[in-house]
């Protein structure tokens, strides 16, 4: 009995090596088992990514009204996040169109085209549009703004990769007052870009994205919040005597809204939208218009359930331009611009509270920056020492205008645009003219104008490798097919035609230095990077945390300190 008790363990053995020896034959060696390919792997990536670019922002804002903010908005992404405290754009001009092409391209407007919010198109004579698309319509808003796509942006965008990334099963959304301010982050092959209609108080798109307006966003639309926030005045969201991070109201070198006769609290914006014949423009000119924004955000996010499939990463691009128009009004330095902080502050706090409710901020990738920061109004400046000034082209340019008519019998200028002189490239061929010697000329006239720094020929751009920051910002933003003839920069602190009131658009460091927060998914919390950085950095840091593709134009480094960081935590 035993015997047999013996001969049947041996047999069962024998069949059980066998059966491990069958099927590691049965597999070649190195190579592993297939996965079953009806179960996916999970990603190790976010379910969402909300890219937030706020229209005019300064970094020195956080420190400023730091004692003002709350806990849970600005603060908690900073503290909670990581800081790249020495973010720079590396090109001119800094506006907004260029500043969300290049945050989302990773490249620079020589390369991505987008060389300004407009430019003098060479080849109709005409001005063009950045996001000017004759050949699309209007879906929900009036038709002329709606005429908008992103055609003219020559590369794509990390949110076009990200869609080629997931063979088009991620979705990609995109919101702003402004239609640049959706429509280039959205990139090519967005699901949707929306942008606010002042005309009707809807927030609209085009037919370049889709043929209707989702349920989601009709239904939104229909509760006309534009027109509730009009007939409320704008006050301070705090006793006016307590904002002394600020210069006092009403400054003479402040904007008036139309219909005011003092730039002071209380706005009353059922005035002001009356003095503007009606319409619905008004709330973008006040802090309301960012909260439009964040509430739409919010709703776009729950109606296309942004971040609720587990296997694709889903991505939002918020803008929120209201800052910036308010900066432009009363500078930097205004009670109106530290109101429009605080009240942005809530929004970012309301925002963090539905991402965290939703799905989780440990589910979500967020990062904030600036498509510019601004300058000082000059006449603030002027008031405490400071040099700065205003240049206006238009009495040297009729100057340069009779100078070219005495030396070739023509005044052969066709536009100044964006601090760029057009020349008639039909002229100059007709009377065989050397188009190097026309804008040494021209180059050297405008460079004897006062406030003017540099005025670089557009053959030099073209033919040379530029080392010097500020020159090598202008050749950064020079596309030879829609630039000039000559680049001019003004000195520091000057600014073309900002009598009240103030802008941006060059390279020093108050339009150029902006602030660089990540914060949610795998990223360290407390971490700060202060090396320099580039806005064209972010794109590429996208695609190494995203695992996509690199934008196909894109000329910026990853950040590589916050990818290792992350690495570690994978």
């Amino acid at each position: 009995m035993l015997v047999v008790t013996f001969f049947r363990t041996l047999i069962l053995v024998c069949c059980f090596i066998s059966a491990i020896y069958s099927g590691a034959m049965a597999q070649p060696k190195g190579k592993p088992n297939k996965p079953d390919a009806t179960q996916p792997a999970k990603p190790d990536q976010p379910r969402l990514v909300v890219g937030i670019i706020v229209d005019q922002m300064r970094p020195d804002y956080l420190y400023r009204y730091s004692n003002r903010l709350g806990n849970q908005g600005l603060k908690k992404l900073t503290s909670q996040g990581t800081v790249c405290t020495n973010t720079q754009f590396n090109y001119v001009p800094t506006y907004t169109g260029p500043g969300h092409a290049s945050v989302y391209s990773g490249a620079t407007p020589s390369v991505h085209g987008i060389i300004g919010n407009s430019w003098y198109d060479k080849t109709t004579n005409t001005k063009m549009y950045c996001t000017e698309d004759p050949t699309v319509s209007a879906v929900g808003g009036s038709e002329v703004a709606g005429k908008m796509s992103a055609r003219n942006m020559l590369t794509t965008t990390i949110t076009d990769e990200l869609k080629l990334a997931s063979n088009f099963r991620s979705k990609v959304i995109a919101v702003s007052l402004k239609d640049r301010g959706a429509i280039l982050p959205a990139g090519h092959t967005a699901d949707a870009a929306y942008w606010y209609d002042g005309t009707t108080g809807n927030f609209m798109t085009s037919t370049y994205y889709r043929s209707t307006l989702p349920n989601w966003a009709n239904l939104f639309n229909q509760q006309q919040y534009p027109a509730r926030y009009q007939q409320q005045n704008w006050e301070t969201l705090y006793p006016i005597t307590t904002y002394t991070n600020s210069q006092p109201d009403n400054q003479p070198y402040e904007e008036k809204m139309a219909g005011e006769t003092e730039a002071v609290f209380p706005h009353r914006l059922p005035q002001i939208a009356a003095a503007k014949g009606g319409g619905f423009e008004v709330v973008k000119y006040t802090p309301f218009g960012n909260t439009l924004v964040k509430d739409f955000a919010i709703e776009a996010i729950k109606g296309e359930e942004l971040g609720k499939n587990p296997d694709f990463t889903d991505f939002i691009a918020i803008s929120f331009s209201s800052t910036d128009i308010i900066g432009h009004l009363y500078g930097p330095r205004s009670v109106e611009i530290e109101d429009t902080y605080l009240r942005f502050d809530q929004d970012i706090a309301d925002l963090l509270k539905f991402l965290d409710e939703y799905i989780g901020l440990q589910q979500v990738l967020i990062f904030l920056t600036a498509d510019h920061a601004v300058a000082d109004v000059p006449e603030f400046l002027l008031q405490n020492n400071i040099p700065s000034g205003n240049f206006n082209p238009k009495e040297p340019i009729k100057e340069l205008k009779s100078a070219f008519y005495q030396q070739y019998a023509d005044s052969l200028v066709l536009s100044f645009s964006n601090s760029q002189l057009y020349l008639n490239p039909v002229i100059l061929a007709q009377k065989k003219l050397s188009a190097v010697q026309v804008q040494d000329f021209a180059a050297a006239f405008l460079l004897q104008q006062t406030g003017v720094a540099y005025a670089l020929p557009a053959y030099a751009l073209t033919q040379n490798a530029y080392t010097d920051w500020l020159r090598l910002c202008i050749q950064n933003g020079f596309y030879p097919k829609r630039s000039g003839d000559v680049a001019v920069a003004l000195e520091p602190a000057w600014m073309e035609n900002s009598y009240a009131g103030t802008t941006h658009g060059s390279s020093y460091t108050y339009d150029a230095h902006v602030p660089l927060y990540w914060h949610g998914w795998k990223i360290p919390a407390g971490k700060t990077i202060a090396h320099p950085i580039y806005i064209t950095d972010i794109a590429p840091t996208l695609t190494l945390l995203l695992k996509t593709g690199f934008p196909n134009g894109s000329t910026g480094k990853p950040i590589l300190p916050l990818i290792e960081a992350v690495d570690m935590q994978r």
